[in-house]
């Protein structure tokens, strides 16, 4: 028996007993923050311990506060995946089609992206525990309402798009403008009475209130 070979056989295997690889821990994060995701919108936020969280992603606690910061910073991450899988926040500073073809395309993946289950779900967590907790609020509108926010004033501060603006338009009323066109009364409706309208349905009215947008905002 070569137990020389065998030896240079274990010596030679650099995962049998180290660290895992970098894509091992990057399915371990996105596993914790899909756990995170999943328990936030079961439990409520203020449910979810930071214990909790570590035993359902079998991770350690210290694992969340290295990587996170703690559950705020968590939530955060929670935020911003679900966000990038609807459009990407740097398309709208670069992109050259014409302004009306940005905003439409705009409108349908904002609309795709409130419309989606899990956002609604959210959207009630921090309705209903957001009033009694500075941290939630604060986190859920800087990674969600602000990131919108900031993206469209960017896009509306475009020289080549400002022009095209009337000139008695104050530009940072815009994005909020946008969003209420966008958005209209979905909320409202879909949060105390969901599934009254299909998809086609909402395109068409989105469709509808971003006419009056343009026409209130453009030359």
């Amino acid at each position: 028996m070569n137990t020389d070979s065998n030896d240079a056989s274990t010596s030679s295997c650099p995962k049998c007993a180290g660290r895992p690889r970098s894509s091992e821990r990057e399915a371990r994060l996105h596993d914790l923050i899909h756990t995170a995701g999943r328990l936030f919108l079961k439990h409520g936020y203020r449910q979810v311990s930071l214990e909790m969280l570590a035993r359902e992603a079998h991770v350690a606690v210290r694992t969340i506060y290295v990587k996170f910061g703690g559950k705020a910073g968590l939530l955060n991450a929670v935020l911003v995946a679900n966000r990038e899988r609807f459009f990407n926040t740097h398309d709208m500073d670069a992109d050259q089609r014409p302004l009306k073809q940005i905003v439409s395309d705009f409108g349908a993946h904002f609309l795709d992206l409130v419309m989606a289950p899990e956002a609604l779900s959210m959207a009630r967590m921090v309705i209903a525990d957001a009033p009694g907790n500075i941290e939630l609020a604060q986190t859920f509108y800087e990674a969600g309402p602000k990131q919108t926010r900031d993206m469209l004033t960017r896009f509306f501060e475009r020289p080549d798009i400002r022009a095209q603006l009337r000139d008695d338009v104050d530009v940072t009323l815009l994005p909020v403008h946008l969003l209420n066109c966008v958005i209209g009364d979905f909320y409202s409706r879909m949060l105390f009475a969901p599934g009254v309208e299909t998809r086609e349905e909402e395109l068409a009215a989105l469709e509808k209130r971003l006419d009056l947008f343009y026409r209130s905002a453009l030359r």
